[in-house]
Formats: C-alpha cells, structure tokens, sequence
C-alpha cells in the first residue's frame, strides 16, 4: 500500500473530523470530490485507487481531472473550483505529512481556481411575489402548506435546506414573533417574522397539530419536504401565478430566487448591507453586493445625484493615429 492511502483516512478521520470538526455536509462534498478524483486516475493510469501514489495525482492529471468535470460531467466552474478546493486541502495536509512528494504537491496546489461570469441575480417584484402567494389554492390542505412556507421563504429569506430543517419548535408567535434556524455552517440565527407572516404560521401550526420536534412542513405522508419537493411546488406555483402576472412568464423562479427576494425587499426599505448580511446568515458583507449590482432602481437614483447639471455631450478623439490604433483595440 502506497502513502496516499493511509494520508487520505487521516485526512478524513484526524484533520477534518477532529481538529477542525468539520460539518457532515462538508465531510461528504470531499469524500465525493476524492472519490471522482480516485476513480478518474484509476481509469487513466490502470491502477487500483487503493494502488495509486501521491505521486500518481501530479498537476497534469489534477488539470484534466478538472476538465473532465466541466465538458464530460457537465460542472460548471463553480462546482469545479469547489472540487479543486477540496482537493487543495488535502493536498496541503499532505505537504505536511510528506514533504518527499513536496514538488508534486506544490504544483497541485499552484493550479488556480477558474474565474466565471458572475450573473445579475433573479429576484421578484412586490407584485410578482404577491402574485406567488396567491397562487395556492388554500381550501386544500396541501394549498395552506405552500403558501405558509412561501410567505416564509419570502419574508425571511431561508435557504432551502433551512426551510426544510425547520421544527415546530423553531417558531416563537409571541410579543416578537421570529424562528430559529441552524444555517449553512452550523451558525444559529434568529429571524424576525412580520405580523402577516406570523399569523400564516399561527393557523398552519394549529392545523398541524404536531409535537414541537416534528418538522414544520411536511408531505401529505407525514416526511420532511425534500430540497427538490419544494423546488418543484415553488415551479408549480409560479407557473399558476403567470397567468394574473405575465412578467413570471420571463423568470425562473427557484427557492433562491425567493431569498434574493427577501434581500431585494430589504435593501429596498433602506436596511444596511450589514444587517441584510447578518439577516441572510452570510459571513461576509462582502456577499450581499451582488444585490446592489442587481438594483438597477438605486442606481438610477445615485446617478441622479450625481450628474452634473449642464453637462455638454461630447466624444473623445485621440490625438494621435498609434493611440487610435490602440484604442481600437
């Protein structure tokens, strides 16, 4: 047996799991990763994973790993510098462990993550949202289901795997009504709820019936809601909600679109980009700009502002023949 082996259990067993206790979520999109990885050089060299040595992986088979996963997987770069992030850190425990294979290691860990198209974010008007709401048909059980979780999603801004964690318990109706979450990185977060928002919740609880553990929406079986169960009522609702609103017709309305809404109302009403961080549950402030590159309305107000009175129109004419050339350019 070769070094990568008994390298890759302690990757997994000492480095993840014991000193920097990573989440469940984060162990598997590395197994998963590493476990590609192994299979593609398997098919490439001829031999086993359980056979293959640091030496095996070098730069040239990493790279064509990578656009292995983007041509004939389909990945998009994203996905594929979230591969090559898990395998710099086990690398980078490697370069520790083994600093013989120190030159094979530093070239795996030169290779750089691909920059990518960073698209304006999709988000629902006031009306468009509204729209949404509607949309279920409330006489049904299942119809009262969609439009507490909607207005949920909506106002609050949760993300899918946040609404679909929830409990009964998660949510507080009192002076201060709000819900409690557990988010993306094991960070617990308090969210106010709007007095419309909380008695939707108010009558869907006394509906369910349920002890305070048992998930908040649930299928018609008694099951947690899966990610793709709510994208797909989320679909099916925006389709019925284009018929009163056509402008649904130009959107993809997704379970994050519905969290670039939340944002979206936010920073319409004046909230700082900080809060509107902290409100989403993101690390960073740095995150919520997307959102202000997606106003276009805040830009045109900024714009107004900023303009200067009795400007003359005019057009640059470079002058000289070089510089036009490389002005053309």
């Amino acid at each position: 047996m070769t070094v990568l082996a008994p390298t890759l259990q302690a990757f997994f067993t000492d480095r993840l799991t014991r000193q920097k206790n990573a989440s469940p979520h984060t162990i598997a999109a590395y197994r998963d990763t590493l476990r590609l990885l192994l299979g593609f050089a398997g098919q490439r060299t001829g031999t086993p994973p359980s056979r293959l040595g640091i030496e095996d992986l070098d730069a040239p088979l990493v790279a064509a790993f990578l656009d292995h996963l983007e041509h004939d997987r389909g990945n998009s770069a994203r996905s594929r510098n979230a591969r090559l992030a898990a395998i710099h850190s086990l690398f980078s425990f490697a370069a520790l462990q083994h600093p013989e294979h120190a030159e094979v290691i530093a070239r795996v860990l030169a290779i750089p993550p691909k920059r990518f198209t960073r698209a304006v974010v999709a988000y629902l008007t006031d009306a468009e949202a509204e729209a949404l709401l509607a949309a279920p048909d409330t006489s049904r059980w299942i119809g009262r289901r969609d439009h507490a979780l909607l207005a949920v999603a909506i106002q609050t801004g949760l993300r899918v795997s946040e609404l679909t964690g929830l409990r009964c318990q998660d949510i507080q109706l009192g002076r201060g009504a709000h819900l409690r979450c557990t988010g993306k990185g094991r960070k617990d977060r308090c969210t106010p709820l709007t007095s419309q928002t909380a008695a939707i919740l108010r009558a869907w609880l006394a509906e369910r019936r349920s002890q305070p553990a048992d998930p908040l929406f649930v299928t018609s079986r008694g099951r947690v809601l899966s990610r793709d169960a709510v994208a797909l009522l989320i679909t099916r609702h925006a389709a019925a909600a284009s018929q009163s609103c056509p402008s649904l017709r130009t959107k993809t309305t997704t379970p994050h679109t519905l969290r670039h809404t939340a944002a979206m109302r936010l920073l319409h009403a004046g909230v700082d980009t900080s809060v509107i961080a902290l409100w989403l549950g993101h690390e960073k402030t740095d995150t919520v700009q997307i959102y202000l590159h997606a106003d276009l309305s805040l830009k045109e107000r900024a714009l107004a502002r900023t303009t200067p009175p009795g400007t003359t129109p005019g057009r640059y004419r470079p002058p000289d023949d070089l510089i036009a050339f490389l002005e053309a350019l």
